[in-house]
């Protein structure tokens, strides 16, 4: 198998026997030479999103026991896209793992309000639950951010941010985020680290990853056993 290994942020092209290595010892994430590597882009600028009202200020409370919420400091430095990267999430037909959202609640996921009040929140039934986002044909994506609910603090658990090649998530799944480390959801047990719900929502480094589907796992929080999305937004452009 002749697959490179690339790497943006270690910097290292290896053969695949270090593919495996190379991660652990540096704490990078694999991402494949097919995967569309940053490279192709000439010009990068910060991702500037546009946030919603802060609801609450000052620290939130203590993480509950068995959590590893992240350290979090107030303005943290902007991911960098390529500067024609889009929002691509509003033109993507959203499904459901709950049968119960109707297409007009999962239409506010992308309608680009933000805000933390009752009515633009969509809720999901309780247990393991996922929104998928088809973007018609493979693009690059650079990131995805999400609001679940930021009308106070808590701790969504088991997000897991998955990417495939057909709808059924059978072909070519990767794995962009995942902080279930118990291997709750059974996808694997995750490395990243749990954080607490606010305005500034959670960007994921999506590395250029070439994809059609995106799917977004969610199980439920520490305030609510039900699932709940504000917004998404996926910042992409057409695989080159």
């Amino acid at each position: 198998m002749s697959e490179i290994f690339t790497s943006r942020k270690c910097g290292l092209r290896r053969s695949l026997v270090l593919a495996v290595l190379v991660p652990l010892a540096f704490g990078c994430k694999t991402l494949w030479a097919d995967d569309a590597p940053k490279t192709n882009a000439t010009e990068w600028v910060p991702l500037v999103l546009k946030l919603p009202s802060p609801v609450f200020a000052g620290t939130p409370p203590a993480a509950p026991p068995g959590t590893t919420v992240e350290t979090a400091p107030d303005k943290q430095e902007p991911l960098k896209i390529p500067k024609d990267a889009q929002n691509i999430a509003p033109a993507s037909k959203i499904t459901s793992s709950d049968k119960n959202a109707t297409r007009a609640d999962l239409a506010k996921i992308t309608d680009g309000n933000k805000e933390a009040e009752g009515d633009d929140i969509v809720q999901m039934r309780k247990g393991l639950q996922w929104v998928q986002f088809d973007l018609g044909s493979n693009k690059e994506i650079y990131a995805i951010v999400i609001w679940h609910a930021h009308d106070i603090p808590k701790i969504c658990r088991s997000v897991i941010v998955q990417a495939a090649d057909d709808e059924d998530f059978t072909e070519n799944v990767r794995t962009l985020f995942n902080n279930d480390r118990e291997n709750s959801a059974g996808l694997g047990a995750g490395t990243d680290r749990q954080y607490f719900e606010t305005f500034r929502g959670k960007t994921v480094d999506a590395k250029g990853a070439r994809v059609r589907y995106v799917r977004l796992y969610s199980n439920g929080s520490t305030e609510s056993r039900l699932n709940e999305y504000t917004e998404v937004e996926i910042y992409g452009r057409p695989a080159k």
